[in-house]
């Protein structure tokens, strides 16, 4: 070493040495007993300790929002042996009227009996919509589906997946009810999930839709009373027949991850124009130079321009997705479908 050289006044490890504590040691000072060891437990405490609480965190992360979490294995066998009898009735029964009733289908419309879809598309500036106005011969022909025939959290399938699985002719995604433990989940008349939290909308057996407080409610209740489906995400962003107010500023959930949903987005909504008269809405978005998506006071605007009186916001962002005639219309945001929990359809 050169002799002009300073002292290092830290040990390799990092521990001060005695010199740096009380100034040059000196043989006075009698034999030091060496640190490093010590430094070197501490850090490797304090290293797994990092780990364990970074690994301790992905872990959960993964069990929280990734691993899929199944709760019934067969959605369709579970509904033949827990659906109401009225639900069993109303979902089986063809109208005599309509029984003899040809089927038509194009590439923007298709109608069985008293039931029909007509799609459209609306582009404005730096904005671009589809829209399905959805008459339903009995509210039971609209119904949902769940990814992979099952029912729990982080069990995904795209739309176009899901749609094809139950012949759907049109589809949309729904509420993305895996994403959350909470909620009023009642699917084709049959109860999935009965923890209230937030604003629910709720589509009845007599073909009138109603947006309801999950809280002040039970799902047995809403079941006995005629609900054939209900959708939990929110909020409700039109009611009779005017936009709501505050809907700017809203949160969905309280739980980890984005909570707000503001800005343009793409966005998937549902509007009641009149008992099983329904219209939904697609909006592309996050893509410049073609639609950069609307926020909620926007897309309540359109909704209203379409003659709802009432509306209310489904999941958005990557998830948003039409389904028509065995093809998705829209443009999803991820340059491609993502993959959801749930969706409405109507069959072919």
């Amino acid at each position: 070493m050169d002799p002009a050289a300073p002292t290092p006044d830290t040990a390799p490890d990092g521990a001060p040495t005695s010199a740096s504590r009380r100034g040059r040691a000196t043989p006075a000072d009698g034999p030091r007993r060496p640190k490093r060891p010590v430094a070197r437990r501490a850090f490797l405490a304090g290293g797994l300790a990092v780990a364990l609480t970074v690994g301790g965190s992905a872990a959960w992360a993964a069990n929280r929002f990734l691993i899929p979490h199944v709760e019934i294995t067969d959605v369709a066998a579970y509904e033949a042996a827990h659906a109401t009898a009225s639900a069993t009735a109303s979902a089986t029964a063809e109208p005599a009227a309509t029984a003899a009733t040809e089927t038509s289908l194009t590439d923007t419309s298709f109608s069985d009996g008293s039931t029909s879809v007509a799609v459209s598309t609306v582009t404005t500036d730096m904005l671009t919509y589809y829209v399905a106005d959805v008459v339903l011969g009995d509210a039971t022909d609209l119904r949902s589906a769940f990814a992979n025939n099952q029912f729990g959290e982080n069990i995904t399938q795209t739309t176009s997946e899901m749609a094809a699985a139950n012949d759907a002719v049109f589809a949309i995604n729904g509420d993305y009810y895996g994403f959350r433990s909470t909620g009023i989940e009642i699917r084709n008349g049959v109860v999935y999930r009965d923890e209230g939290a937030r604003q629910g909308l709720a589509f009845y057996t007599d073909g009138h839709v109603e947006v309801y407080d999950e809280t002040q409610t039970a799902a047995a209740e809403l079941l006995a009373s005629g609900v054939w489906n209900t959708l939990s995400f929110g909020p409700a962003i039109v009611e009779n027949g005017e936009v709501v107010d505050g809907i700017d500023s809203v949160e969905v959930d309280t739980n980890v991850g984005n909570h707000s949903i503001q800005g343009d987005q793409p966005r998937t909504a549902v509007g009641v124009i009149d008992d099983n008269h329904l219209v939904f809405v697609v909006v592309d978005g996050r893509q410049e130079g073609y639609s950069e998506g609307v926020t909620l006071p926007g897309l309540a605007e359109i909704l209203l321009s379409l003659g709802a009186t009432t509306a209310y916001n489904l999941d958005g962002g990557g998830s948003s997705t039409m389904y028509f005639n065995g093809q998705v219309i829209n443009s999803p945001s991820n340059g491609g479908e993502r993959g959801t929990s749930d969706i409405l359809y109507v069959a072919g």
